[in-house]
C-alpha cells in the first residue's frame, strides 16, 4: 500500500496534522515509536495538560517566541488559540482558564486529552501503528522514496510528516532521532539545548530549602556584573537547586550564558519594597521588639525555612538582642533580603527540560504550509522545528498550528 501520508511521531503535532489531512481523506498512517501515543503531551502541565494560552492577540502571543515567533503568524490565523479551545470543546472536553490565562481541561486530565485527540484519529480513520521505530528515511531524487522500520519493513507515501519533537524528556521517546534524517536531507540543524529546564547551584545551603515555594519573589541573572533577565513571581527551592515559573522561564537565557562562563541568580525576596524603605521597616520592627534575640525576629519577613540560612549569612549573632545590632550589621540583612545570591553550576539538561530550543532553522521551511523547502514530498512541525516559547501553554499552541497547517495543506 502507499499512503497518501506517512506521520513519524505520535505527539500533538504527529496527531494534528494525521487528523486534519484524514478529515479531507487522505489515507494516513502515524509511526509512533513508543508503546503509545501522546506520552509527553500526558506528562504536561503535571499531568492536567495546560493546552494552549487564552491570550488571543495575536501579536502579543507571538512575541512569546522571540524573533522565532513571527514565523508562526500564518499557522495561528489558520488554527490559533480559539481554534483549540473549540476543537476540544467541541468534542466534549471542557475548558478552563487559569492564572496567567493558561487554558487547562475542566477535568485536569491529560488523559481526557488524550482520549479526544485518539478518539478524533479515529473518526478520520487514521491508521496507527505504536511501538514502531523508524531506522531511516531513504530518499531517491531529491524526494523521500520510503520509510525503513527497525524490524526491516519497508513503508512508502505520496507525503511524509516529520513530527519527532525535539530532545526533552527522552524518556518520552522524544530523543532527537528526526535531526539526523534531516540534516542528512540536507537541512540545517540549529543546535539543540533544553530550555524551560531546573537549574543546578554550587551552594549546598539549598539542601536545607529544599520543596520551599517563593511567591512574589524578583529573580535577575547576571553574568560579569551584568543583568541578563530578571522575572517576577514564584519559584521553588529544589534539593540541588532551583525551579518554578521564574527559573524556567529563565533557563534558556542561563543556558546560553553558561557557555561563556559563570552566572549568578539573585533573589529579591521583597521586591515590592526599595533598599531603603525596607530597612526602615526593619528598624520600626526592632525597635516594636527591641528585647527580641534576632533568632526570633525575622519571622514576619522571611519562610521559617530561611530564617536559619539568612541568620548564618548574616553573621549576626543569633542571640543578640535586635536593639543591640549595629548599623552595619542591619545593611548586611537587608543586601540578603534584596540581593540573595546563588551561583548557577548548570541546568538540569534534557532529562528535565520541557521543551528544546534549536531545531531545523525556519528560513527552511515554508511558514504557511511546513513544507520543506529543499524536499518537496516532506513536512516538518511541532519541537522539532527551531522554535519555543515559554511555559503558559505557548509550545503546545505551536504544535497545534503547526500541525494543522501541515495537515491541511498535505
Amino acid at each position: 500500500m502507499i499512503y497518501d501520508l506517512i506521520v513519524i511521531g505520535g505527539g500533538p503535532a504527529g496527531v494534528m496534522a494525521a487528523g486534519r489531512a484524514a478529515e479531507n481523506n487522505a489515507k494516513v498512517l502515524i509511526l509512533e515509536k513508543s508503546i503509545r501515543l501522546g506520552i509527553k503531551l500526558t506528562a504536561t502541565g503535571k499531568g492536567r495538560c495546560n493546552i494552549t494560552n487564552a491570550e488571543f492577540d495575536t501579536k502579543n502571543l507571538v512575541e512569546k517566541f522571540g524573533k522565532q515567533g513571527r514565523f508562526l503568524f500564518s499557522a495561528l490565523s489558520k488554527f490559533g488559540n480559539r481554534d483549540v479551545i473549540n476543537f476540544f470543546e467541541s468534542r466534549g472536553l471542557g475548558t478552563k482558564v487559569e492564572k496567567e490565562s493558561r487554558v487547562f481541561p475542566e477535568s485536569n486530565s491529560s488523559l481526557d486529552v488524550l482520549t479526544v485527540l485518539e478518539e478524533y484519529l479515529k473518526q478520520s480513520h487514521v491508521e496507527i501503528r505504536t511501538d514502531t521505530p523508524v531506522e531511516s528515511i531513504e530518499m531517491e531524487d531529491d524526494l523521500i522514496d520510503k520509510i525503513v522500520l527497525r524490524n526491516g519493513e519497508e513503508l512508502k507515501a505520496n507525503k511524509y510528516l516529520v513530527a519527532t519533537g525535539g530532545k526533552s524528556y527522552p524518556s518520552t521517546g522524544s530523543s532527537g532521532d528526526g535531526y539526523k534524517w534531516l540534516e542528512k536531507m540536507g537541512h540545517t540543524i540549529v543546535e539543540p539545548n533544553p530550555a524551560l529546564s531546573p537549574v543546578f547551584v554550587k551552594e549546598s545551603l539549598v539542601q536545607d530549602l529544599e520543596g520551599l515555594s517563593l511567591k512574589d519573589v524578583t529573580i535577575s541573572i547576571y553574568q560579569n556584573s551584568k543583568k541578563i533577565d530578571s522575572r517576577s513571581g514564584e519559584a521553588l527551592f529544589t534539593h540541588n537547586g532551583m525551579s518554578g515559573p521564574i527559573i524556567l522561564a529563565m533557563s534558556k537565557n542561563i543556558g546560553f550564558a553558561l557557555k561563556k562562563g559563570a552566572v549568578k541568580l539573585e533573589i529579591d525576596f521583597m521586591p515590592e519594597l526599595e533598599f531603603k524603605i525596607l530597612d526602615k521597616q526593619v528598624q520600626a520592627d526592632f525597635a516594636e521588639g527591641s528585647n527580641k534575640l534576632f533568632r526570633n525576629s525575622l519571622g514576619s519577613l522571611l519562610p521559617k525555612k530561611m530564617v536559619p540560612i539568612i541568620i548564618e549569612l548574616s553573621k549576626i549573632d543569633p542571640d543578640k538582642k535586635v536593639n543591640s545590632i549595629t548599623k552595619e550589621e542591619r545593611k548586611r540583612l537587608i543586601h540578603l533580603l534584596k540581593n540573595f545570591e546563588l551561583t548557577v553550576k548548570s541546568l538540569h539538561g534534557f532529562s528535565k527540560a520541557i521543551v528544546t530550543t534549536g531545531g531545523v532553522s525556519l528560513k527552511e521551511v515554508d511558514p504557511k504550509t511546513m513544507q520543506s523547502k529543499f524536499v518537496k514530498n516532506l513536512y516538518l512541525a511541532g519541537e522539532v522545528l527551531d522554535l519555543d516559547g515559554p511555559t503558559g501553554g505557548y509550545n503546545l499552541q505551536s504544535c497545534w498550528s503547526t500541525g494543522f497547517a501541515a495537515g491541511s495543506d498535505i
